[in-house]
């Protein structure tokens, strides 16, 4: 990315506010604070992801179907999955800003300080040596780059226990230790590490009196695991097998920022693989490849993923791994891919009294399914598709554009259709191409300014095709297509049109490739 990181982030907020992509929730009345609503082409760009991870999921995967489950659970549900007790975040205030920060997210940005001084050693000695760079050697015998892995190390090793363990004071004296500092004031002067519990709870009843708890669900995980033994004897599936969701779930976060990466209120999209215990480990390997190539396959740069394996799993994880995506601020969790044992099934069969067991006619015998779990945040993959297709661009003719590179099958916009004048029957005949479009593709007629102009409104939605209807197509019934990124232009039939465009945007192309 070719500009400062922040600045690149600002322009993407602005730019999609200003065309129709996301808008602060309740502006007339001066907003919610992380609270977001998506515009006309937010919604489209939104649902376009769901189609491509759906079709992927669902689709293409003979043992996996999908459900969608209510918001509302009974409460003995997150009794059963831990959150009751156990979903918290140790979070720490500076006495001085006034500011709440998470406490683990403030050590790893420290961690983060000291991998970035420990790869640019590395950088330095690759430029220094080119091509006869031995990068294990490297790596393995430099004293500086050693000391500053095994300061990463410790860190790191420290996080986990204190963590792992409970021990808040811990925390708070390893913060103190690394002399951590308030990223607002600069400050160090901390209160203690407390804990705070991050769900939404309301009261489910007519009259306040005889109202009961409830809570809005935190993830849309639960609604799968207890609907296991449904899906499992109504769709007689045999193990392994998988059922997916997307939905809503809310977290009353403490801190919640970077515009649309961490909301109170999110949507997920989430799929529980069900297999014999024994063969998890496989099946996570498994999922983690697959779910990589389906980032990858959308072409926004292999190197803007990596995985980042966890150090301190949850209470029911074996095995977790991120899928980590290069935002504006860094390299920051996009997927998270998880071994979860039997612990949610067994949970639940324990707090229900029901057997949520399969029966496996092989072997002849019942057990608890283990689970894998692959859990997207839809509103983290939006702004990983803005953010990595926002360009500034300055043009052969010395003008310069902002075009949205987005990968053509998830485009809100696919073809946007432009007479040349606002004359001369040329817009009758622009609507008649339109009218034969519509049926096939998301599509947008536009007759208003300058053709140039146009192509710009266009490129800043992201449209990746502009038919443009000229007084030749009144004659021989051709068009002019003009592609996005290139701004290349070739005369087509307008009988050849559905077809052409078809075979470029198709959601169908990016499966193909999986």
């Amino acid at each position: 990315m070719a500009q400062n990181d922040d600045n690149l982030f600002k322009n993407i907020i602005s730019h999609a506010k200003e065309y129709g992509f996301i808008f602060p929730s309740s502006e007339i009345y001066d907003g919610l604070a992380a609270t977001y609503d998506y515009g006309q082409q937010g919604v489209e760009l939104k649902n376009n992801i769901k189609e491509y991870w759906w079709k992927a999921m669902v689709r293409m995967n003979e043992n996996i179907v999908g459900i969608d489950a209510a918001i509302f659970m009974h409460p003995t549900t997150w009794k059963a999955s831990g959150h009751v007790d156990a979903f918290n975040d140790p979070m720490i205030d500076n006495k001085d800003s006034k500011k709440r920060y998470r406490a683990d997210v403030l050590i790893e940005d420290h961690v983060a300080k000291i991998e970035a001084k420990r790869d640019k050693e590395i950088a330095k000695a690759e430029k220094r040596f080119g091509e006869s760079f031995d990068r294990e050697q490297f790596v393995s015998t430099n004293p500086r780059v050693l000391r500053y892995q095994e300061q990463i190390e410790t860190i790191n090793a420290r996080m986990k226990d204190t963590l792992g363990s409970g021990d808040l004071a811990g925390v708070k004296q390893l913060i103190e230790d690394l002399e951590i500092a308030d990223p607002v004031s600069g400050s160090r002067n901390w209160t203690d590490v407390r804990q705070f519990n991050l769900m939404f709870s309301t009261e489910l009843g007519s009259v306040a009196d005889g109202a009961s708890k409830i809570y809005l669900r935190p993830e849309t995980a639960q609604g799968i695991f207890v609907n296991y033994l449904n899906v499992q004897k109504t769709g007689r599936m045999k193990i392994p097998f998988g059922i997916a969701q997307i939905g809503k779930a809310f977290r009353n976060e403490i801190i919640a920022r970077q515009f649309i990466f961490r909301m109170r209120e999110f949507e997920q999209m989430e799929m529980q693989y069900f297999v014999k215990p024994g063969e998890e480990l496989t099946w996570y390997e498994h999922w983690k490849e697959k779910r990589m190539k389906w980032h990858q396959s959308l072409g926004m740069g292999e190197e803007n993923y990596r995985f980042h394996d966890h150090l301190n799993l949850a209470h029911y994880a074996n095995a977790a791994a991120d899928i980590e995506f290069n935002f504006p601020m860094g390299f920051k969790e996009l997927e998270g891919i998880h071994s979860r044992t039997d612990f949610d099934l067994g949970a639940h069969e324990k707090y229900s009294g029901k057997k949520l067991q399969f029966f496996d006619p092989q072997e002849n015998r019942s057990y608890v399914p283990y689970v894998i779990e692959t859990s997207i945040g839809l509103d983290r993959m939006f702004l990983a598709v803005l953010a990595a297709s926002y360009q500034e661009e300055t043009l052969e003719d010395g003008s310069e554009r902002v075009v949205l590179k987005i990968p053509a099958p998830l485009a809100p916009q696919k073809v946007a259709v432009l007479p040349l004048l606002k004359k001369d029957g040329l817009p009758e005949k622009a609507m008649e191409v339109f009218e034969q479009l519509k049926y096939d593709f998301n599509c947008q007629y536009e007759e208003k300014d300058a053709i140039g102009r146009r192509y710009r409104r266009q490129d800043a939605i992201g449209t990746p095709y502009c038919i443009t209807i000229d007084h030749d197509t009144l004659k021989d019934n051709t068009v002019t297509i003009r592609e996005r990124d290139s701004a290349a232009q070739e005369r087509i039939a307008i009988d050849q049109l559905n077809d052409r465009i078809a075979d470029l945007v198709s959601i169908n192309r990016l499966l193909r490739q999986l």
